[in-house]
């Protein structure tokens, strides 16, 4: 199976910043581990970038390489009618999107409550820190 992780805006920071939300480690020291872990089941691509853009190129490329997506949005979760779009695109070309976010968003501001993208998602995993995106490896490996 393979799987593309796709982390947005602020993504790249991690394991500096806000280390009493997003914790310690970054991102590359947890997806080496997710890789480990399962080695002989998925193949895991990654993409992060900071803009809108390049994250509905890489969904959108993603259609003819992937099984699936995982998607950290990050502050676009919010305010991207054009990501949720392009997961609703996608989707239509028969490739399922888990939406995944590091802290539980609704425990946060007012403003994160809202998710855009996750009507278009097959399901949101959120709170776990960086395990919401091992939980979303196992909702495509069990699906």
């Amino acid at each position: 199976m393979k799987l593309l992780i796709i982390n947005g805006p602020n993504l790249n920071l991690l394991g500096v910043r806000e280390q009493g939300i997003y914790g310690k480690q970054t991102f590359g020291d947890y997806l080496s581990q997710l890789r480990e872990r399962y080695t002989e089941r998925v193949e895991f691509g990654y993409f992060q970038s900071n803009v809108e853009g390049e994250i509905i190129n890489a969904l959108h490329d993603a259609r003819v390489e992937y099984e699936g997506v995982i998607i950290n949005a990050g502050g676009y979760t919010h305010t991207s009618v054009a990501i949720a779009d392009a997961i609703g695109a996608v989707a239509s070309f028969g490739l399922p999107t888990v939406e995944v976010h590091i802290s539980n968003v609704l425990a946060r501001e007012e403003f994160r409550h809202i998710s855009l993208i996750a009507p278009r998602c097959v399901g949101s995993i959120m709170g776990f820190g960086m395990e919401s995106y091992r939980l979303a490896v196992e909702y495509f490996i069990g699906s």
